[in-house]
């Protein structure tokens, strides 16, 4: 099996081709169903933000899994794979490895050093994980991979100004506004991001802040909390939304939703009725909340992804990011010096197994021949033969786990396979976790579901 990640972000598309193949978290059980009804992909989880989609998979062979993801993905967008592949991005075995860590780093973000991708990484991983779609590499790796990214963000400062791309938008509403102290904000979409752009318009010194959200109780919610802090918040309908843009000084809308929630007609009728104040919109959501023609309205800005792509692509973290770029580099090897140990070990599991059969057959011999021998003597043979074979067994093992967890160490496993005539049908199978084994932390195994080569479903494994 063999680790594949296909992806398309900030950094090899516009944001128009992000808009098509973005996936709401609606979406994203669908997409890890579609991916394992697959030939070739046997794990997965999907991480969906405003400027990335990327896929990780356990695949049987690279070409399969690369054509079963890049299927799933042009499907779900609507286009052909070759309408995407420009922009399509696939890392391979290690190279995943190390992309997963820099993403959970927060070298791979728009706005670098960001701690919310871990918080999106962290759900990825158990949305993949409810809907049965991650075993046991998977899972492994995901839990590192947050480990990397808290390592990142506890030893380094690259995060230190706390920003996102929700304060780099709200510092170009701030700019632009000529600052957001006692300002009237709406606020469209009351999810984790809309609760994120709230804490920036408290910070901000806003006035009033009016929550328009599709569920109501969830936009009450994020109200109450800022009245909670001091701040004036109310919530409202979203079919209330040209009679709140009429009264606010800014827009930001994050909302998730499949199309446009802020149309060019509802601004319009809102601008019949206010006065000559400028309105500045910030668009986070993916695909686009508020509709491009918006900003061509007049007294209208909108900051969006695009914008702020433009604005932010050349901005880094500096000395914080190359020590952050070492740390990634350095757990990057020991995983996968660890990995390349792990691979070693059914090996040899086998070959002590075999050791062992091989004793216990001649002690079996040894009772035919003598069967009248001490039951202590034979006993006491016993140990001795067994210990024997221990000693003649330990340096080799250890030095071969050792020698595997250098690159280009995956021989000497082949070598010893070779050496002691091991069947490799029986360490496929010792190495092959069961079910319901345990994993570090308590956790167990998921059953992953595949598809036969029939096209039937077949047993969980």
């Amino acid at each position: 099996m063999n680790l594949l990640t296909v992806g398309i972000s900030h950094h090899s598309a516009p944001v128009r081709v992000l808009e098509r193949v973005a996936i709401s978290s609606e979406d994203i059980p669908k997409i890890l169903d579609a991916l394992l009804q697959g030939e070739h992909v046997c794990e997965a989880f999907v991480v969906s933000t405003c400027n990335r989609v990327e896929v990780y998979a356990v695949a049987e062979t690279f070409h399969g899994g690369l054509d079963d993801v890049t299927s799933v993905l042009a499907r779900h967008a609507g286009a052909e794979v070759g309408d995407l592949a420009d922009h399509l991005y696939v890392y391979y075995a290690g190279a995943a490895v190390e992309h997963l860590f820099s993403v959970a780093a927060g070298l791979d973000s728009m706005v670098v050093g960001e701690a919310q991708i871990l918080g999106q990484l962290r759900q990825a991983y158990g949305v993949a994980d409810e809907n049965g779609a991650v075993g046991r590499t998977l899972h492994e790796l995901a839990q590192q991979a947050l480990r990397v990214g808290k390592r990142v963000h506890a030893e380094t400062g690259i995060d230190a100004e706390g920003a996102s791309v929700v304060s780099e938008a709200l510092a170009d509403a701030e700019a632009a506004l000529d600052g957001l102290a006692g300002r009237r904000a709406l606020l469209v979409g009351a999810g984790s991001m809309g609760g994120l752009a709230a804490a920036q318009l408290k910070r901000a010194g806003i006035g009033e802040v009016v929550i328009a959200n599709r569920t109501a109780a969830n936009g009450e919610r994020l109200a109450e909390s800022l009245r909670a802090d001091g701040v004036t918040a109310r919530a409202t309908d979203l079919a209330d939304l040209a009679d709140a843009i009429a009264a606010a000084d800014l827009v930001v809308a994050c909302t998730g939703a499949v199309g446009a929630v802020v149309t060019e007609d509802v601004v319009a009728a809102a601008l019949t009725v206010r006065d000559d104040r400028p309105l500045l919109c910030c668009d986070l959501g993916l695909p686009r909340d508020i509709a491009i023609e918006v900003g061509e309205l007049p007294g209208v800005t909108v900051v969006d992804l695009e914008s702020l792509q433009r604005r932010l692509s050349d901005k880094n973290g500096g000395n914080e990011s190359e020590r952050a770029a070492q740390i990634v580099a350095e757990e990057l090897r020991n995983y996968l010096a660890a990995q390349r140990s792990a691979e070693v070990t059914p090996t040899v599991t086998a070959l002590r197994k075999r050791a062992a059969e091989v004793v216990d057959s001649e002690l079996l011999r040894l009772d035919s021949r003598l069967p009248d021998l001490d039951e202590g003597v034979r006993d006491e043979l016993a140990r001795t033969v067994r210990r024997v074979v221990d000693k003649l067994l330990h340096t080799p093992t250890v030095r071969v786990k050792q020698l595997a967890s250098v690159p280009g160490g995956a021989g000497y496993a082949d070598a010893l396979r070779e050496l002691f005539e091991l069947d490799p049908q029986t360490t496929a199978v010792l190495g092959t976790p069961q079910a319901d084994e345990v994993l570090p932390g308590g956790a167990t195994v998921a059953r992953v579901r595949r598809r036969d080569r029939a096209g039937q479903d077949g047993e969980d494994r």
